[in-house]
């Protein structure tokens, strides 16, 4: 299990970096180099993803490692926004946090049981 956690917050440093980090320092840089960075970058990101959710699955549900992967993404992202974009969180991604902490509650408070 915790397996599955650590790999899904490497996997994320490598997407947020991905997806985020050139807006810092590349913001002036032709678009497919960094395109083509970003890409090199996700290459590493799904190298651990994979694995991640392969060994999540004989764990958790496939919602549980969706609400999972959601929460590790939105804790990377506020560390990476507030330590490497220098950009402070606000009250509503307070509010956002919370209902992700919400709907983790919800979806490992008893996965198997259906819609009625």
């Amino acid at each position: 299990m915790w397996k599955t956690i650590i790999l899904l917050i490497i996997s994320n440093l490598f997407m947020t970096f991905a997806w985020y980090g050139h807006l810092k320092e590349h913001r002036s840089s032709a678009l497919y180099l960094v395109i083509l960075a970003s890409w090199a970058i996700a290459f590493f990101e799904y190298c651990f993803q994979v694995p991640a959710n392969r060994i999540g699955a004989q764990y958790f549900s496939l919602g549980q490692l969706k609400v999972m992967q959601e929460v590790i993404t939105m804790s990377v992202f506020a560390a990476f926004a507030v330590l490497y974009m220098k950009v402070p969180l606000t009250k509503n991604f307070l509010y956002a946090g919370l209902c992700l902490v919400a709907a983790s509650y919800f979806i490992f408070k008893d996965p198997s049981a259906p819609l009625q």
